[in-house]
């Protein structure tokens, strides 16, 4: 594949940019539209840690289940940032499970608060589907989801099986093998 965004490798794939990268290395998602979502998700953690410092710090008593969400909120936040920016093999695992998470929450915790608005007691970053924070948190990992799928490795990449053809030329016979006398079905 070749364009005016990327250049063919003889042993990879084109990447934005130009060059190729290597058979079977994930396209790195802090890289291109990955860096404009690694600066939402560290903007959205600032204000999370912001929030929930101050939380903590001056209003825990008066909705301990709520500020402990919020404060969950920005350490989920915090750690997708990292894992986005980073991208290798771990932290994309790392933020499978850190976006996954915050899906479920901000659904959970958006449902749950439209249902009963005084269910936490105070509101959450999660609460109203994130509604103080202009929604971004009920987009934001969904946004976040498809970008990791879109820049996962790919089957033709780095789970294909190995081409037995390449390295053992006898693995295209189809024919039997000739008998040998040692054979029971010779004698």
């Amino acid at each position: 594949m070749s364009g005016s965004n990327g250049v063919s490798g003889s042993n990879g794939t084109s990447v934005p940019g130009g060059g190729s990268r290597p058979r079977g290395e994930a396209r790195r998602t802090g890289a291109g539209f990955g860096r404009l979502l690694v600066t939402v998700y560290g903007v959205l953690a600032f204000a999370a840690i912001g929030r929930s410092t101050y939380e903590l710090a001056t209003k825990f008593s008066e909705a301990p289940f709520a500020y402990s969400l919020s404060t969950l909120s920005a350490v989920v936040y915090v750690l997708a940032t990292i894992a986005l920016a980073k991208g290798g093999p771990r932290w994309r695992t790392v933020a499978w499970v850190t976006v996954g998470f915050e899906a479920v929450g901000v659904l959970a915790v958006g449902a749950a608060s439209a249902a009963s608005p005084d269910v936490f007691g105070e509101t959450t970053v999660w609460s109203g589907f994130g509604q103080g924070y202009g929604y971004i948190p009920l987009v934001l990992p969904f946004v976040g989801l498809w970008w990791l799928w879109r820049t996962r490795p790919r089957a033709d990449d780095e789970r294909a099986a190995p081409d037995p053809t390449a390295t053992d030329p006898s693995a295209t016979d189809l024919t039997p093998p000739e008998p040998t006398p040692d054979d029971p079905e010779v004698r």
